[in-house]
């Protein structure tokens, strides 16, 4: 019959572009026990049904995802996760999340793209948190259509999903700091190894929400498209909306690679003993804030969702957490002892040279701030891989294992 979606039409273990699929890389490290096993990850969970809390988080099984349903579930709270499942290691974060919280949440193996699936995931959820997304600029300039699909079209689809039902949930979204561009015009200076602005305001605070909206690359088009959907479906289709727009994230469970994750990236390339390379000078500047902070954040939006409905917020390290890529690999250095091998490469299009998150307007409004030192997040980053991964010395496109 006729297909919705042409990837209905391509069955198989790798992707057309010769990417592995989940089952591939279950089989293959796992075998054909661990391919059973995953079939029981899909169970309903009897007992959520009914529930008049119950909390939707798309990307459940990601990074951000994994750390929220665990504090969701620790506070006590019904979770559903939707997880398509398609980025490596995200399965290890659910079974992580199993042999962690067995039962106290259900798993739907279920694609934004799929309006079907997402209607059947909808049903009953009173909050949604939209963390699911196509992730990293160099993949959405290699296929925009894909990354327009899942990050427009698919939140899109979920507004769509959340506006049809009988209670329409909440929803808070994750969008970017990628939505400003890439801030050509903020004239900055090069101060020992890093960059800082010559304005003393935005050095004492960072880009404010009022900044104007510049769209760079595929990626920051679906995302601040579908940022923009998001607030005015508040506006103008009676949902309960807001929006974070995320500087530099990381923590445990977080795969980094080159594009996304940068500060995990660096550091599992230091711990394997394989080459990191920069892209630019090394010099440019990005405000980390450690994900238990950012979860943090999401839960007081929540908690007052209907005051700060149709709202952005920037939420980031801010000022006292600004780093640039060269200090992180001094202090990766300082904790395994050895300095990286770094490596050096043109820079990458629309990469922001300075990007601090002004978070007044969050603090105001819930009381937010970072917690988390820098430098000690990235020590407990560091503790956590020692602990959580084998670190052999597999080339370099082959994942760690748990």
């Amino acid at each position: 019959g006729f297909h919705r979606d042409p990837r209905d039409y391509h069955f198989g273990i790798r992707t057309e572009s010769g990417e592995h699929k989940l089952l591939y890389r279950i089989w293959q490290s796992r075998g054909l026990a661990g391919v059973r096993q995953a079939r029981e990850w899909a169970h309903p969970v009897g007992w959520l049904t009914g529930r008049d809390d119950l909390v939707l988080v798309t990307g459940g099984a990601g990074f951000v995802g994994t750390n929220l349903v665990d504090r969701l579930i620790r506070n006590g709270r019904p979770v559903r996760i939707l997880d398509n499942l398609s980025r490596p290691g995200v399965e290890q974060n659910l079974e992580w999340l199993r042999a962690r919280h067995k039962h106290k949440f259900e798993f739907t193996p279920a694609d934004l793209r799929n309006v079907f699936s997402l209607e059947a995931a909808m049903d009953g959820v009173s909050q949604v948190f939209h963390l699911a997304a196509q992730v990293a600029v160099t993949t959405s300039l290699d296929d925009p259509q894909r990354d327009f699909n899942i990050n427009l079209r698919g939140t899109f689809n979920l507004l769509e999903a959340a506006r049809r039902q009988r209670r329409p949930p909440a929803v808070i979204f994750s969008s970017t700091n990628k939505v400003y561009g890439s801030l050509p015009d903020i004239p900055l200076e090069s101060v020992g190894d890093r960059y800082q602005p010559v304005d003393p305001a935005i050095r004492a605070h960072g880009i404010g929400e009022r900044r104007e909206l510049d769209f760079h690359s595929p990626y920051g088009c679906s995302k601040g498209g579908a940022d923009q959907y998001v607030l005015d479906y508040a506006r103008h289709m009676g949902l309960q909306t807001a929006v974070l727009r995320m500087s530099c994230i990381y923590g445990p469970h977080q795969f980094g690679t080159e594009d996304q994750g940068w500060v995990a990236h660096f550091l599992i390339r230091a711990l394997k003993g394989e080459p990191i390379t920069i892209y630019g000078d090394g010099k440019q500047v990005r405000d980390i804030l450690a994900v238990e902070d950012l979860v943090d954040a999401f839960l007081r939006i929540e908690r007052r969702i209907g005051d700060l409905s149709a709202q952005a917020f920037n939420v980031g390290g801010g000022p006292a957490n600004t780093v640039s890529l060269l200090q992180v690999l001094d202090t990766i250095e300082q904790l395994t002892g050895r300095a990286p091998e770094v490596r050096f490469a043109g820079w990458r299009p629309g990469d922001q040279r300075y990007y601090c998150s002004d978070t007044r307007k969050l603090q105001q409004a819930v009381g937010w701030q970072p917690q988390v030192d820098a430098v000690d997040g990235i020590r407990r980053l560091h503790g956590w891989l020692l602990n959580s991964y084998v670190v052999d010395r597999q080339p370099a496109d082959q994942r760690l294992a748990l």
